[in-house]
């Protein structure tokens, strides 16, 4: 086992999908990614409309490392709460909305407890090892989203959440207002984390370019990567069903899943040395 200083000089790599369960296409791309590619870990949407499916996936592919793609916006909820969903039990798309009402109204936090609790539960009920945890939009950067996740997921023994700080200068960038807002709402999710004595990354790619991380792409940020532990998260399909096309219709799920099979994919994380690992390594 490497020692604490050598894990954070070398330059270690999780490569993650999310939104396993969001439809049979998703599904699809993430067992193709796994099975001829360079994917280790993916993130399930328990109330997704193809979470059977991606269950029944994940069981024969038992190198696969799933955690939880916690759903409390734009999404399928578990309990249907009329205070945090629609009648058919959707989560809304309105960001600052449903955020003021998860910090302010305590009805809403009671039923986003619940959900939270039922979502975790679900997970514990497929049998599946619990690898990680995450938030769809990543919500969990809401200092109330964040702490239900960390209290909730330490009763069902979650040990790792990821931290979606983005470093600019590997995906060209130049740091602006919004980088620095996220900057200190992830330093919350830090504190709580570290509290919490749970594992997070170093780094995340994946924010600037979702959806559209391209062969090209991917290749271009391999070798920049910083040293320490970096997460690189994709949404692989095999193409898009009608939900798909409305709700990200400019994503290139077809060319990302292409970054995670290509042949020079593997060969650049070789000659660059990078280790592949997961949270468990972490």
């Amino acid at each position: 086992m490497p020692s604490q200083a050598s894990s954070r000089s070398e330059r270690r790599v999780i490569i993650s999908a999310d939104d396993f369960g969001m439809s049979e296409e998703v599904n699809e791309g993430i067992e193709r990614a796994y099975r001829e590619g360079v994917l280790t870990t993916a993130s399930l949407m328990v109330a997704g409309p193809a979470a059977a499916d991606a269950l029944r996936r994940a069981q024969k592919l038992p190198g696969l490392r799933v955690g939880l793609h916690l759903v409390v916006i734009e999404g399928d909820s578990l309990l249907s709460l009329p205070t945090i969903t629609d009648e058919a039990g959707w989560f809304g798309r309105n960001q600052l909305k449903l955020g003021v009402e998860y910090f302010f109204s305590p009805p809403a936090r009671r039923a986003l407890k619940r959900e939270i609790e039922a979502q975790f539960r679900a997970f514990a009920r497929s049998g599946l090892p619990l690898d990680h945890a995450n938030a769809h939009k990543h919500m969990h950067l809401h200092p109330t989203v964040g702490r239900l996740l960390i209290e909730t997921g330490t009763r069902h023994g979650l040990k790792a959440v990821r931290t979606p700080l983005e470093p600019a200068r590997p995906v060209g960038a130049e740091k602006t207002l919004g980088d620095q807002a996220l900057a200190q709402w992830t330093r919350v999710l830090r504190a709580q984390l570290r509290r919490a004595g749970m594992k997070t990354n170093d780094h995340c790619f994946g924010l600037r370019w979702s959806g559209h991380m391209t062969p090209e792409r991917l290749h271009r940020l391999l070798p920049q990567l910083p040293a320490g532990l970096s997460e690189i998260y994709f949404h692989p399909a095999s193409g898009q069903n009608d939900q798909m096309a409305e709700l990200m219709p400019d994503y290139q799920p077809r060319a990302e899943l292409d970054s995670l099979i290509c042949e020079q994919t593997r060969t650049l994380m070789a000659t660059q040395r990078l280790r592949s690992v997961g949270w468990d390594a972490a």
